[in-house]
């Protein structure tokens, strides 16, 4: 039994010592002579490159640099007609080392939208290489590419990018060589099943095919793969829609406060508003300086305003209906001194004519248009005839206040059902 194992042992070293010389010596006859500076039929048709991508993760994406990046591996082959060998050899695929693209011509890819792209180099090169029996090369290698995305923001963050990743040969014409998809546009990119991103799902991957003139006359092929981004809006909804709600409707909370707290009814109106101008240039550090307005920008821009609308509305309370306690300068009303106003019936308002000087013409019943440009252009005599008209008690509440009850409310529920409908109609259902 010994014996005959050590005999299969000696035979299986054997076959193998002679495969090994069969390599070397296969591998010394195909680079025997090979000239690594000519393209494989160079002088003839093009080299064809077909390409295909396998995209392993993707991430980060910033809206600030306007850039992506993604793991993949690029996966190129071509043929080269001098590195085929003979049909008597038991090989029919020689798995190489990497050191050999060195002695051989590989194709010149170049990412014309990469930024800063790398080789993964750890524990080895991160590439593969293979030479078939009729002289077809595969060449993968596991690259990190960061390239550019230009980015439409208009409806940030209901929005969706489409990034895309160009590449092509960097010194040859369409004349010398030529890339292509190797399935096919739409199968030539496989994305990992596990992949997800924090802020962005992928909902497509798109390919086609561009020239680029860049040769005077002659074009070079192009690649073109586009990745379709849609974001979530989850961390938006949470951390600015939800808080700036919320903050308008706390700047409701004044007109149910008796309007002769002003003390109090201005710190919150300040509180609100400086904390609207805060989450405003907050929301702006993450995003690029860009000349127009997006969709986040509207609504922060929309609740600043009604917070500083709650603000202008106490004014108008103040000016129109707080008549408690005069200031100094304003006229006393006159109690004791002046015969008291008697009502003929219950349902008849007293008369205050009686109780104003001779000197002051009465206000009769006006339009709030009137009563708001009086108080625009800070009229006393408009204030004077307001103190001795006014028959309301202390801490009596504003008709002002009454309507800002309703009218407030109505009109920020009007704005988010315009809002959410203009948004949300403009592009495909938004990702929480």
């Amino acid at each position: 039994m010994e014996v005959t194992v050590d005999c299969r042992w000696t035979s299986a070293s054997a076959t193998a010592a002679h495969m090994v010389d069969n390599t070397t010596q296969l591998l010394d006859e195909l680079l025997q002579g090979y000239d690594s500076r000519l393209r494989p039929g160079f002088g003839g048709r093009p080299t064809v490159v077909d390409v295909n991508i396998n995209v392993r993760s993707m991430g980060p994406i910033s809206e600030t640099d306007m850039a992506y990046q993604l793991d993949c591996y690029f996966r190129q082959s071509w043929v080269d007609t001098r590195l085929m060998f003979r049909n008597d050899s038991p090989l029919r695929t020689l798995n190489v080392s990497v050191y050999v693209l060195e002695k051989i011509w590989k194709p010149d890819t170049s990412f014309f939208n990469g930024r800063r792209s790398h080789l993964h180099t750890v524990t080895t090169p991160n590439k593969l290489l293979r030479i078939n029996r009729d002289g077809r090369i595969l060449y993968s290698m596991r690259l990190t590419i960061k390239a550019s995305c230009p980015m439409h923001l208009e409806n940030f963050p209901m929005d969706t990018q489409s990034c895309p990743l160009k590449f092509g040969s960097h010194g040859y014409t369409s004349s010398d060589v030529q890339y292509v998809w190797t399935y096919g546009p739409d199968a030539s990119i496989k994305l990992a099943a596990d992949m997800q991103m924090s802020q962005f799902d992928l909902i497509e991957s798109p390919a086609h095919n561009e020239t680029d003139i860049k040769f005077g006359d002659e074009g070079s092929t192009v690649l073109v793969a586009n990745f379709v981004l849609r974001r979530h809006m989850g961390y938006f909804l949470i951390n600015l829609y939800v808080p700036c709600s919320l903050l308008v409707i706390i700047s409701w909370v004044g007109f149910w406060i008796n309007r002769e707290a002003t003390a109090d009814r201005i710190a919150l109106g300040i509180t609100t508003v400086l904390t609207m101008a805060f989450v405003g240039i907050d929301n702006r550090g993450d995003l690029p300086k860009v000349s127009y307005s997006t969709a986040l920008d509207y609504f922060v821009g929309v609740c600043f305003a009604f917070v500083l609308a709650a603000i202008i509305q106490f004014a108008g309370v103040h000016f129109f209906t707080k008549h408690g306690t005069p200031r100094n300068g304003d006229p006393q009303r006159p109690v004791h001194t002046q015969q008291p106003v008697r009502r003929r019936n219950p349902h008849q308002r007293i008369s205050t004519t009686a109780q104003l000087p001779s000197h002051v013409t009465p206000i009769t019943k006006e339009s709030c248009l009137s009563k708001f440009w009086h108080c625009l252009i800070g009229s006393s005599h408009y204030r004077t005839m307001k103190l001795l008209q006014s028959t309301q008690r202390v801490n009596s509440v504003s008709s002002i206040d009454r309507t800002a009850r309703a009218l407030f409310p109505f009109l920020f529920v009007s704005f988010h059902v315009f809002y959410w409908t203009s948004y949300l109609s403009k592009g495909s259902p938004v990702l929480l």
